[in-house]
């Protein structure tokens, strides 16, 4: 240490050297910003892409598993409808038959795949419960492992995934058909 007094720069952050390391994420400045939404549906997009660009898992006749951009743990699924729907009450039967049956049938291929301990399960219907797309149905399935929350995201507000989504499309697709 030197016996200077820091400049301004090194006083407010930039430059300064402490213990910390940092893990830089500018992909998600889009994401924060708002620059990531367009005016088209995300949801109603996706099902015209190939299934590697659109990191789809699985289509069925009236949803499909499509893995999460922004996701909380690797293997993060969504099970939205191909109909743009916003409540789970405007779901037919088929389309809400569908989705519990992608449902089970996700949880079983990310198990398969990576050996998961739980699962988070859930929708959040509206943006007031959460939903980051509510104007489109979706239901999440969240792999879960003991110790999986740990200090960076408390902390740091970071999350760390192991594997990059085009790879973990591919796992879990492979894993799909093996279930």
């Amino acid at each position: 240490m030197s016996d200077q007094e820091p400049t301004q720069e090194e006083q407010y952050g930039a430059g300064l050297r402490d213990r910390f390391e940092r893990l830089y994420t500018p992909h998600r400045m889009a994401y924060i910003k708002g620059e990531a939404h367009s005016d088209e549906c995300p949801f109603c997009v996706i099902p015209g892409m190939a299934d590697e660009d659109g990191l789809v898992v699985a289509r069925g006749t009236s949803a499909y598993a499509v893995l999460n951009l922004f996701p909380y743990n690797s293997g993060h699924l969504m099970l939205v409808p191909y109909r743009h729907v916003s409540g789970y009450e405007e779901l037919t039967t088929d389309e809400a038959h569908e989705i519990a049956e992608l449902t089970q049938r996700a949880i079983r291929a990310v198990r398969h795949a990576s050996g998961a301990h739980g699962f988070n399960v859930g929708m959040n219907l509206g943006t007031i419960a959460g939903a980051g797309i509510a104007a489109h149905l979706h239901q999440h399935v969240v792999p879960r492992w003991g110790g999986d929350t740990n200090f960076m995201p408390v902390v740091g507000h970071t999350k760390v995934l192991p594997q990059l989504l085009p790879d973990t499309r591919d796992l879990l697709a492979r894993a799909w058909n093996e279930v």
